[in-house]
């Protein structure tokens, strides 16, 4: 029985050929994510700007009464509520600022949650509460701080790693494909206004730890490759290992792809943003081993002497080693 192979292995794509495009589509990417990062944000959800959310499904109507419910919601005297379409046009998601001193008395919140519902279950018979969320300023603040030193941890200890395995050269393209990763995975959610949660946060570490791999695998076979052949052009060596490479490349791709996809079409609601999250990440992070971590060491000169001895290191091996003979009777 043969074993299914979805890339030949003969297979020579000059990857290469396209290195200043794919870094100048790159760079334009990156550059519209921050800006969306920095004038639309993200729709932070209750976990990082505390307060309390309410989900909601209309079961027998077709699309939510947004603008209805902002002004019923808005007539309790709680503030005014933000609110906005949660997976299906009848579905919503209502979001509070906790009451004045629910801080230091949950029964605020909880008597606020409960007149919510009270008013939306009076006016809207065919309403379900899906769930209610409550985070306090506090919590929140330190949940984010948190998520953010975690991500920014997870990139350093990438790095120094890819640093002392190999060179700094390729810890240097090991960080950049990361970033390149992440601040994607910001402009998609700044972009579509999907809520940025924790979740989000465990994804965004998933990407990352999945984008490493790749990027080692595909380092590995290049320092190989580099010790194999001394001679050969370094882009020509580059496209060599990512081709030899591409086979467990798109194998792993497809097979963590596929249940994702399932995810993201079949599964709840509640997990959207990170199944959403990890499949955009799953792409953009096989497309970043490819066409960002490795182009970036030929603008960081890495080529055949990167992996060979100094001549002063050899010369001492050698005279320990004629020495060692020397000194045998």
């Amino acid at each position: 029985m043969k074993l299914l192979k979805l890339v030949r292995d003969d297979t020579n794509i000059d990857f290469l050929r396209w290195r200043v495009w794919a870094f100048a589509i790159s760079l334009l990417l990156m550059a519209a994510s921050v800006g969306l990062v920095a004038t639309k944000g993200l729709n932070f959800g209750v976990d990082f700007i505390g307060g309390q959310m309410i989900r909601a499904t209309f079961t027998q109507s077709a699309t939510a009464p947004v603008t209805e419910l902002r002004e019923t919601v808005g007539s309790l005297g709680y503030g005014d509520p933000t609110i906005q379409r949660f997976g299906a046009e009848n579905q919503v998601s209502i979001r509070m600022k906790l009451p004045e001193g629910a801080d230091k008395n949950p029964e605020l919140a909880n008597a606020m949650a409960e007149k919510i519902t009270s008013s939306l279950k009076a006016g809207h018979p065919d309403v379900r509460i899906d769930g209610v969320d409550s985070v306090s300023g506090k919590v929140s603040e330190e949940l984010f701080g948190k998520g953010v030193l975690a991500l920014l941890a997870a990139m350093a200890g990438v790095s120094i790693y890819i640093w002392f395995r190999f060179e700094w050269q390729f810890g240097v393209g090991a960080i950049w494909s990361l970033v390149h990763d992440v601040t994607l995975t910001f402009g998609l959610f700044a972009l579509t206004g999907w809520e940025f949660d924790l979740n989000i946060i465990a994804a965004l570490l998933t990407i990352i730890g999945y984008s490493l791999n790749d990027t080692v695998v595909i380092y590995d076979r290049i320092r190989e490759n580099l010790m194999k052949f001394r001679k050969m052009e370094m882009a020509s060596l580059l496209n060599l290992s990512v081709n030899e490479t591409l086979s467990r490349t798109v194998m792993t791709s497809v097979s963590i792809s596929l249940p994702l996809i399932v995810l993201v079409l079949f599964g709840p609601d509640v997990i959207f943003g990170f199944s959403m999250a990890m499949a955009f990440g799953i792409v953009v992070g096989t497309y970043s081993s490819i066409y960002q971590a490795s182009p970036i060491l030929i603008w960081l000169k890495v080529g055949s002497h990167s992996f060979v001895p100094t001549d002063e290191v050899t010369g001492s091996k050698a005279e320990r080693i004629g020495a060692d003979f020397g000194a045998q009777p």
